[in-house]
């Protein structure tokens, strides 16, 4: 399972970015729209720095992913970016936008569980429903929006490449959210339910 650290829109903090950086997460998305190109394009370069060989996106600025060489995020009302500039993330709020974006190397599929500021969730029933039309291959799907280690193993799914998250990596101690991430993945692979 894949964990996708998403920063909190908070402004570049690198005692805090590190820590998350150093967690054990697979990928890390920088997410902060008050940042200029050049400040954005400097941290994207200390997390290169920071943490080398982990996958890096950049959240709604193509110039400064193409600078830094990693992969962009596409907002929701993002322009449609031609194939093959580089790696390319999408959200996924609804079954009707995947003909449009299947293309993609990443989808969002959010909010899962109920998030704040964000729309009706699609609740387990509805997530597996929608894996289960899609083909075994295509994008990497990662589930954002409210998971937790307690209800991440209600989104197993063999069509699910992992979890995108904000709040469990700043609003706890990072090492033990993907510790725990982790620990309730082998217990679902062993029949058990989490404890976290």
């Amino acid at each position: 399972m894949l964990l996708l650290a998403i920063t909190p829109g908070l402004g570049f903090e690198p005692l805090r970015w590190r820590a998350v950086l150093h967690a054990g997460v697979d990928g890390f998305l920088i997410r902060e729209p008050g940042l200029s190109a050049r400040r954005l394009l400097e941290a994207a370069r200390w997390c290169q720095d920071a943490a080398p060989g982990l996958a890096l996106w950049v959240a709604g600025r193509l110039d400064v992913a193409l600078a830094a060489g990693c992969g962009v995020h596409a907002p929701e009302a993002y322009p449609d970016l031609a194939p093959g500039l580089g790696p390319l993330s999408r959200p996924l709020h609804a079954e009707t936008q995947w003909a449009d974006r299947r293309g993609a190397d990443q989808l969002l599929v959010s909010p899962v569980f109920a998030s704040p500021g964000k729309g009706a969730p699609w609740e387990p029933g509805r997530f597996h429903a929608f894996l289960d039309t899609l083909p075994p291959d295509g994008p990497r799907l990662l589930a954002l929006g409210g998971v937790t280690p307690a209800n991440a193993t209600s989104l197993a799914h063999p069509r699910l490449g992992g979890i995108a998250a904000i709040r469990p990596f700043w609003e706890r101690e990072p090492r033990r959210v993907v510790q725990a991430f982790r620990e309730a993945q082998e217990l679902r692979r062993g029949g058990g339910a989490p404890g976290v």
